[in-house]
């Protein structure tokens, strides 16, 4: 009897700890900022913040992405559309990591931002 109240002793102490948030600022890894840059230099499995629109939708969770310098097909699952209504003359925001597949490269998607309707 006393080892477990011992156990729940500690895991109580140690599920208590304060959670330390990510870090959000500069990091030394450059971020491909333009589709260009994500589809020439950027390493595959990097991250990327991208400003455009989603022209068109290829198939189940697959978009075209376009910017002033180019198009990336890119996959947003519906979650990540946050219920968000979104049009090809919308403008949004990207954040998601270069990934390669049979089709070439293209943004696995993990936030989605809507910046300006039109």
């Amino acid at each position: 009897m006393r080892g477990r109240w011992y156990v729940a002793t500690v895991l109580a102490g140690a599920l208590s700890l304060p959670v330390h948030a990510q870090f959000e600022g500069p990091s030394a890894a450059a971020r491909a900022t333009t589709v260009a840059q994500a589809t020439s230099s950027a390493r595959v499995g990097s991250n990327v913040t991208l400003t455009g629109n989603i022209v068109e939708s290829l198939r189940e969770d697959y978009f075209t992405f376009k910017d002033a310098t180019g198009s990336i097909r890119v996959e947003i699952s519906p979650k990540d559309f946050r219920g968000q209504r979104v049009t090809p003359t919308t403008t949004v925001r990207i954040t998601g990591e270069v990934e390669r597949g049979f089709a070439g490269r293209y943004i696995d998607v993990d936030l989605l931002e809507v910046l300006a309707s039109n």
